[in-house]
């Protein structure tokens, strides 16, 4: 099926942001004095928003208490350096490109908050997207469907001509909330044998997107 429009998850699906956002669990994990997470750690910590990653960060019988100020100091760190070993997943900028060369919108839906989500979009992908979204006032967290559905209206677009695509169990039940076909990349933060259940539509490469996508 050849559609109108493609909304993409921002982080593991089309940047790499996993170097940054380790930087900042431990920069905020060490100023307590509590040892540092390593990539492979963090990448698992990774999704439902950067509250779920402190709590899933912190050692085992941290006080809740804390959790507030250890969230306060990742953020405060994350915002000056969000976007320092920040890239895209090699072939995701040509990609985008040519799904816009061929008349499809594209739209990126993100838990990152949005202000974080407009400055690296505008950093990597300039000209290659047509609306991306992040949480707001106005936008809920993933799974809500709230993106999505925004995105589909200013973009004119029907959900039957739209397609999801995202790394993680959260962007599958926003595609099935929202009633987008949807296809899972395996390159990003989850592993295939993290995926209960397995996703029905995946893409094991940008190539195998592509194919997916334009044909």
């Amino acid at each position: 099926m050849r559609y109108q429009c493609v909304i993409f998850d921002l982080d593991g699906t089309i940047l790499d942001t996993l170097g940054d956002l380790k930087n900042a669990v431990n920069h905020a994990l060490t100023k307590r004095g509590y040892a540092a997470r390593s990539l492979e750690e963090v990448r698992a910590f990774v999704g439902n928003g950067v509250k779920n990653l402190i709590e899933r960060a912190v050692p085992q019988g941290t006080a809740a208490e804390e959790i507030p100020e250890i969230l306060a100091d990742f953020k405060a760190y994350y915002n000056e350096h969000l976007n320092v070993a920040t890239h895209p997943y090699a072939g995701i900028p040509e990609l985008l490109r040519d799904l816009r060369a061929a008349g499809i919108k594209v739209g990126v839906n993100s838990n990152k908050y949005d202000a974080a989500v407009q400055l690296l979009m505008q950093a990597h992908f300039p000209g290659l997207y047509d609306k991306a979204l992040g949480e707001s006032a106005g936008i809920p967290r993933k799974p809500s469907p709230a993106g999505v559905e925004n995105l589909l209206q200013s973009l004119r677009v029907g959900k039957e001509d739209a397609v999801y695509i995202g790394d993680s169990g959260v962007d599958i039940e926003t595609a099935r909330n929202a009633g987008l076909n949807m296809i899972w990349v395996s390159w990003g933060f989850r592993r295939p044998e993290e995926m209960q259940p397995v996703p029905e539509r995946r893409a094991d490469s940008v190539e195998d997107l592509r194919r997916a996508l334009l044909g």
